[in-house]
């Protein structure tokens, strides 16, 4: 049985991003990310995956756009035009990730079986942003606190939600 995860550092206000870009720099939350996601597939949008400097290692890269031209030269990165053939691509992964951005996470949460949210203690001007999560649908299942210190700028709580 597959787990599908959506992961995703948001802010108070839901911030995901502005200008195809994160808004704050916290290592130990790279770190997780990387911990969680790599031997596995890793599902994003289009402008996501132009935003890194080069496909992360140890992952198969699924890419969802509606440009039917969209082509990438790395091989270990897959393109798709629809959310449902991106997972489906993600069948031989007993865990694939949704790692964003703001439009693939709203189509996602109807499949996700669990969410890994790192919620920075503070509010972000952004023009992307996470859906609101419903506790009627999502209960908060385990919280670790990480306060601010030298290396990060804000405090943050690593949230993971499973569906009820």
């Amino acid at each position: 049985m597959q787990t599908i995860t959506m992961i995703a550092a948001v802010g108070e206000n839901n911030a995901l991003g502005k200008d195809n870009d994160l808004l704050w720099h916290l290592p130990d939350d790279f770190k997780r990310f990387k911990q969680l996601t790599t031997g596995h597939c890793i599902i994003m949008g289009r402008k996501t995956f132009e935003s890194f400097p080069k496909p992360l290692p140890n992952r198969t890269h699924i890419i969802v756009t509606r440009d039917k031209n969209y082509t990438t030269a790395h091989k270990e990165c897959l393109v798709t035009h629809s959310l449902t053939d991106a997972i489906s691509l993600s069948h031989e992964d007993n865990c694939p990730f949704i790692i964003g951005g703001g439009e693939i996470y709203k189509q996602g949460e109807q499949f996700a079986h669990v969410m890994e949210i790192t919620k920075v203690h503070s509010d972000f001007e952004a023009d992307t942003f996470f859906p609101d999560i419903d506790e009627t649908v999502w209960q908060l299942t385990k919280s670790v606190y990480h306060p601010k210190d030298e290396k990060h700028d804000h405090a943050f709580t690593y949230l993971t939600y499973h569906r009820k």
